[in-house]
């Protein structure tokens, strides 16, 4: 069998809001991949923020030591485009192309695709389309092909069903606004599910099924408050599905904890090509050959820019997962620092937070949650007696991280490049005006 082809299938803020991973969201064509491929069920971004989690997968480390601390349309950036995948890639004898969504760089051409397919929009009912009419056209093999959902990012349709019956998400209460936010969020799942359905069609179609590895997945957690942009399972936990050559087939269900950045060493594996030095994961095919049941005994996150500042690190094991904040611009006593709004998307669910005081809460420093006991993260034993051996040794882990990653907020606070656009920490909205770094 020659080398295997690549189909990226990703989206925007999807999480884990999917049927496959038992929400009642319609989405028949993930659900029927699943079935065929092999679900992670304990899959994480490396960062819940736009660019720097799709970073993350595509070069095979951290948000900072990639370079994509904050959003590449706010003039953010890699360190060195040569470490995106397509180039080693291309080394392997594929050519890349992509459809849609790319958001690593401001203008796509610097990545190094060998192909951008124009369209109109990347909305599935243009992505889509163009996707399938690519694969349908006999490409030369073996490839990889990136198609770009902007979907489920908000705005979101209007709801196509009746709000009343619609579950809220497990961080917000279950009132009429909450329930019309999400009710929405499901018509815009149903978008992605038909777009991604359409390429996985004319996938099978061009009889190219068999000997093309589909790899499935979102950048973060759902663009609600308590979601996307915080460092609980609720932002970091993401859809992970891959079927095809390798073993990924049989619709599997996989329960060991897995990173974003596990997916490039997997690709070199598979392939068998030489992994670049930099690349800071592990193989998944220990996992997919029952040759281990975990390659990570840790995974760990951050959170740098996203509209604003807010440097943010974390650390997960099975059992504990430890947040700590750093503050603006210098050591923040516990107790005083405040939720940074612009970071959190406007819409009804976060009107309803700051109609109750969100604004004023006070968030601590460092955060711990016992995973077993309090899987919803709510309760912080950051300072409890009881939690004190644990705290330590999460603290220890994420400090060892930090200098082994060479973390900037290491040395204090961690300024955006020159040229980009940020949005004051105090403000409200990431519509907000503003300012351009010096």
């Amino acid at each position: 069998m020659s080398r295997p082809n690549i189909l990226y299938l990703h989206s925007h803020d999807t999480g884990r809001c999917i049927a496959p991973y038992g929400y009642d969201v319609a989405t028949p064509n993930l659900q029927r991949l699943a079935e065929e491929g092999v679900l992670f069920r304990q899959a994480f971004c490396v960062a819940p923020t736009c660019s720097p989690s799709r970073a993350g997968l595509l070069t095979g480390q951290s948000a900072h030591a990639s370079g994509m601390i904050g959003l590449a349309h706010r003039g953010f950036a890699l360190h060195d485009y040569r470490q995106h995948l397509v180039h080693t890639l291309r080394d392997a004898g594929y050519r890349s192309t992509l459809v849609g969504v790319q958001h690593v760089a401001a203008r796509p051409e610097v990545i190094g695709y060998d192909e951008i397919v124009p369209v109109a929009s990347n909305h599935a009912e243009h992505v889509a389309p163009a996707a399938a009419a690519w694969l349908r056209d006999a490409p030369p093999e073996p490839f990889f092909l990136s198609v770009g959902f902007s979907e489920t990012h908000r705005e979101f349709p209007e709801p196509d069903a009746d709000a009343r019956y619609v579950r809220p998400p497990a961080t917000l209460p279950d009132t009429p606004a909450v329930r019309a936010d999400m009710a929405a969020f499901h018509a815009s799942a149903r978008l992605l599910d038909a777009g991604m359905g359409m390429v996985l069609d004319a996938l099978r179609e061009a009889g190219l099924e068999a000997n093309t590895l589909v790899i499935c997945t979102t950048d973060h957690g759902i663009a609600f408050p308590g979601a996307k942009c915080n460092l609980t399972d609720h932002g970091i936990g993401v859809m992970l599905i891959v079927r095809g050559p390798g073993g990924f087939t049989g619709g599997r269900v996989c329960d060991a904890m897995v990173s974003h950045v596990d997916v490039y060493p997997t690709l070199c594996d598979l392939l068998d090509v030489e992994r670049p030095a930099w690349l800071a994961g592990h193989s998944l095919l220990p996992l997919i050959r029952g040759e281990a049941e975990e390659v990570n005994d840790a995974i760990f996150a951050e959170v740098t820019y996203h509209a604003a500042y807010e440097p943010m690190r974390a650390v997960r094991t099975r059992r504990w997962k430890y947040i700590r904040r750093f503050g603006g611009h210098t050591a923040v006593p516990r107790g005083r620092l405040h939720p940074v709004l612009p970071n959190c998307d406007d819409s009804l669910s976060k009107a309803l937070w700051l109609q109750h005081g969100w604004r004023e809460r006070e968030l601590a420093e460092e955060e711990l949650y016992d995973l077993v006991f309090d899987p919803n993260e709510a309760r912080n034993l950051a300072g409890r007696p009881e939690a004190a051996a644990a705290l330590e040794e999460m603290r220890a882990r994420l400090d060892r991280w930090m200098r082994a990653t060479d973390d900037p907020l290491l040395r204090g606070p961690v300024p955006a490049p020159p040229g980009a656009r940020v949005n004051a920490p105090d403000g409200l909205s990431p519509r907000e005006p503003t300012r351009v770094t010096d």
